[in-house]
């Protein structure tokens, strides 16, 4: 039974109700829908010729994360050779794979991504895995094929300028998609008069459950977001907060209705300024992360058409900001990764900021920080691991666990069951203590 893990205001994350010793990473942002684990005695030293328990080959690049529950890994990926799109299952021990099924046909849309980025989801029983083309696929942990949707030819194809990559929720037995889109076409995809949507549908038969239609003011790509939802508790009551569209947003779970928003880092309606970073909250307030160099935003949510008032604060310095990486909230604070001015930094609830630390190197980092054990593990587009010390910064170590075709890494690293997993291009890899 879920419980709620309350933070000194009246803002905080929903979670299960878990054990310290060992936690599950159900979905994309985790066990606590944050970027952070729970778990202890995770190796602060780490390199491949010590801590590889087990690395799996991969057929495709994705960026999807890998999502695990209990012994078993679930994970969404692709065959590049016969370009087609896959759900796998891989034994958590030892690497591996239980199941395997193919989705469909297709690979990528442009040269930035492919189809295969979204990461699937889980309660422990079925498990659902959503892909850039729209098809939506629910097995149960067996591999058992329990339906099967496709979200662009029952709502209209995607329109993005790149590919569509947000992931799916699983909360309170609901399962929750986003399409934040354009409202024309673009590149031929996409229709006059789109609609930005939010979809609930029961994961256990894939029934929709409501739709609901989430209007913007924003210009042309502007409108696109390939953020994740989020659940947030405020004021006793759950809601499921949506950034993107020049804007951020509360809706109530069982009905889809709208019950506040907040907007705009972009005044001036710029039609470039797609969103990637999801909302991560925390302390009372909401994080949103505008792109292109810009601040991020803490926001107070409350209820109708929020205005200034409802900024608690906005970044000043510029290494607290991100154009892709979420930050992470963990032991009161966040942790902000920035992409773009290549730093990592731990800011209050309040706005200050505690350190900032540079990322070393000249490589891009775009996954999103893990927090875990008072670590946090950040990996390059090239899959070099990164430890920094949580409380003030400082590099722990740095280890290169990708391969010379490991060039574009992007899943973050999660944390379960005593191990680290990391997905590059190339493989799956299992981290975990000193291998003897």
């Amino acid at each position: 039974m879920k419980r709620f893990t309350r933070s000194v205001a009246t803002v905080s994350l929903l979670c299960s109700s878990l054990s310290l010793l060992a936690e599950d990473w159900p979905q994309w942002r985790g066990p606590h829908f944050n970027g952070s684990s729970q778990e202890k005695n995770f190796p602060a030293q780490i390199s491949p010729e010590k801590n590889l328990v087990w690395a799996l080959p991969l057929a495709g690049p994705s960026a999807s994360s890998p999502i695990v529950s209990g012994d078993r890994i679930f994970l969404s990926g692709s065959d590049k050779d016969n370009q087609s799109l896959l759900a796998l299952c891989i034994e958590r021990t030892t690497g591996k794979v239980l199941w395997e099924h193919k989705i469909s046909e297709g690979f990528k849309r442009d040269d930035r991504s492919n189809l295969a980025s979204p990461s699937p989801v889980t309660d422990g029983k079925t498990v659902c895995f959503f892909y850039g083309n729209g098809e939506l696929a629910a097995f149960d942990i067996t591999g058992k094929p329990l339906w099967k949707r496709n979200i662009e030819q029952e709502y209209g194809e995607f329109a993005f300028q790149w590919t569509f990559s947000a992931s799916p929720l699983l909360f309170d037995g609901r399962l929750f998609l986003q399409v934040l889109q354009r409202d024309q076409p673009v590149h031929n995809r996409g229709k006059e008069g789109g609609e930005s949507y939010i979809l609930c549908l029961a994961p256990e038969t894939g029934k929709t459950l409501w739709k609901q239609v989430r209007p913007t003011e924003a210009q042309a790509e502007s409108r696109e977001a390939f953020s994740t939802p989020i659940p947030v508790e405020i004021g006793g009551k759950p809601q499921i907060v949506v950034v993107g569209g020049d804007m951020l947003s509360g809706f109530e779970p069982s009905s889809g209705n709208e019950i506040w928003r907040w907007g705009t880092w972009n005044p001036t309606r710029i039609g470039h300024w797609r969103l990637v970073p999801s909302p991560v909250a925390g302390a009372g307030v909401i994080l949103a992360c505008a792109p292109k160099k810009s601040p991020v935003y803490a926001v107070k949510p409350g209820a109708g058409s929020l205005d200034e008032k409802a900024l608690a604060w906005a970044s000043s310095e510029r290494a607290v900001s991100s154009d892709v990486p979420t930050p992470a909230f963990a032991q009161g604070d966040f942790f902000v990764l920035s992409d773009v001015s290549k730093a990592l930094s731990r800011v209050s609830p309040d706005g200050s900021i505690k350190w900032t630390t540079e990322t070393p190197g000249r490589v891009k980092y775009e996954a999103s920080p893990l927090f875990a054990d008072d670590k946090i593990y950040t990996v390059n587009f090239n899959g070099d691991v990164v430890v920094f010390n949580a409380a003030d910064g400082k590099i722990m170590s740095e280890a290169a666990f990708g391969t010379p075709e490991d060039k574009q890494v992007r899943a973050m690293i999660v944390a379960s069951q005593g191990n680290l997993f990391l997905r590059t291009d190339t493989r799956l890899l299992c981290i975990g203590k000193p291998v003897k």
